[in-house]
């Protein structure tokens, strides 16, 4: 992760991580469950603050910092080692049409990885931004909940499962979220 990209302790980020080649790996419920899942437990678990996030086919937006004085870094790279674990080990044991595909894109950039993992599942590093004012945090905010309008997945915003527009529509959402 470069110098603009470099989260500090106490900040407000929108933050993308993106699976490798934009592979579209949450397409499968199962996959999708293992992202709430492991962002309900990092938030429970490991001081997540999330304020929105949205997960996409191949990438997961997020507006997140973290409790106190932990590290977000730190918390995103356990959150990516383990649902990159998590979902290598769902692929293998699946009978997904595209298991062999998977998990040789997975196996190659693993390989090719310079601590020459097994599996390689999220792209390096994080794609953040501060959000250093009001003003931005509505407009990623917003841009998060419009993101599967866009994509024609659903009409409105919160109608979409995977992101926390529901919990912003008074309704009940699968991730723990803080509304801002």
């Amino acid at each position: 992760m470069g110098i603009k990209n470099k989260i500090s302790n106490g900040n407000v980020y929108f933050l993308t991580m993106t699976i490798i080649n934009w592979i579209d790996i949450f397409t499968k419920p199962v996959y999708k469950h293992i992202i709430i899942d492991s962002l309900n437990y990092c938030i429970i678990e490991k001081g997540l603050l999330v304020y929105g996030w949205c997960l996409m086919t191949n990438h997961l937006h997020m507006i997140a910092s973290a409790d106190n004085d932990l590290n977000l870094s730190d918390i995103i790279r356990d959150f990516k080692k383990h649902t990159s674990k998590a979902i290598s080990e769902e692929v293998k044991d699946s009978h997904d049409g595209r298991k062999e595909w998977l998990l040789n894109h997975f196996a190659f950039y693993g390989k090719i990885h310079p601590k020459k993992i097994q599996y390689k599942v999220w792209q390096d590093g994080n794609d953040s931004k501060e959000i250093d004012t009001n003003d931005l945090l509505i407009q990623k905010l917003n841009y998060i909940h419009n993101n599967p309008v866009k994509a024609e997945f659903v009409n409105e915003p919160h109608y979409y499962k995977y992101s926390s527009a529901a919990d912003y529509a008074d309704m009940k959402g699968l991730v723990k979220i803080i509304i801002i």
